[in-house]
């Protein structure tokens, strides 16, 4: 019994000790799938390919002042380098098209797998849609966002 105490007592010490923070490298893929009829609307896979320091875009407001607000114009935060796969529109013609959507599942498979086979691991999914907001509307898109990380 006093054995089995001093395990306890011992493995609650161990496990009281911080365990080193571990720092990773984050990457995100986007996936918008159209929902607009007719194949009118553009689906892809996108990965940003530039390394991008987001405080050079961003300010400190308090309350009635302003901590040197940067003159950013948005062509500024536009990264020229990214990769685009091309994705299937869900909806054909006719309604919606379920081959489509098979075809974009195995090409986002396909992503996830070689993601994974360099390192990368599937760390959160997260996704929304914008959908048809009523007579003669016709737009959408379906977004995931699927973030990534690995070690540094």
């Amino acid at each position: 019994m006093k054995l089995l105490r001093l395990l306890f007592i011992a493995f609650l010490a161990f496990a009281a000790i911080p365990a080193s923070a571990q720092v990773y490298e984050f990457t995100v893929v986007t996936s918008i799938e159209s929902i607009v009829p007719m194949g009118l609307g553009r689906s892809r896979l996108l990965m940003n390919q530039q390394e991008v320091d987001h405080t050079a875009f961003t300010t400190e407001r308090t309350a009635g002042t302003d901590s040197g607000q940067k003159k950013v114009k948005r062509r500024d935060l536009k990264v020229d380098e990214l990769e685009e796969t091309k994705l299937l529109n869900f909806y054909s013609g006719v309604g919606i098209n379920f081959q489509n959507i098979a075809s974009n599942d195995a090409m986002i498979t396909s992503m996830l797998n070689d993601m994974s086979a360099k390192g990368w691991e599937l760390y959160t999914v997260v996704s929304g849609v914008e959908s048809e907001g009523g007579d003669g509307d016709g737009q959408g898109i379906f977004i995931t966002r699927y973030i990534f990380r690995k070690p540094k």
